[in-house]
């Protein structure tokens, strides 16, 4: 059992997510994994994905990292308490974006190790291959 995210399991998500977009049909997609305190291990953008990708999918890593859930929970709590969500974003240190698209994942233990992030796609299809991802690369998710 790992107690941290190490770069080869970071890069068999990213490859595993990405090689689940094209399966599906998915826009170009860009993959972020980032550790337990939001620091980036490894990222890829797609041939053909936008410039943003990896800024947004990063955005929504730091945000399920920083707040402890998946970015799914954290859209739906945004609906309610925009203020709040607004105000953590502008003074956040690390990029935080609460829209769908990151799963937290964790060690054998169920311990945080780090999130994986997405941006191309629906909120939906981002949140599917990264958790495509994280499954191959034998980690699991919250």
């Amino acid at each position: 059992m790992t107690d941290r995210l190490t770069l080869a399991q970071a890069r068999t998500l990213i490859d595993v997510a990405l090689s689940t977009a094209r399966q599906h049909g998915f826009k170009p997609m860009g993959v972020v994994v980032v550790d337990a305190a939001a620091q980036l291990v490894a990222s890829a953008r797609e041939d053909g994905a936008s410039a943003l990708r990896l800024d947004i999918a990063l955005g929504k890593a730091g945000a399920a990292v920083g707040m402890g859930t998946n970015s799914r929970a954290l859209a739906a709590r945004a609906k309610d308490l925009p203020a709040f969500f607004g105000a953590v974003a502008s003074t956040a240190q690390q990029p935080f974006i609460p829209q769908t698209g990151a799963v937290l994942i964790t060690n054998g233990a169920g311990v945080v190790i780090g999130a994986a992030g997405a941006s191309g796609g629906t909120g939906d299809e981002d949140e599917q291959i990264v958790i495509a991802g994280i499954a191959a690369a034998g980690l699991g998710h919250a």
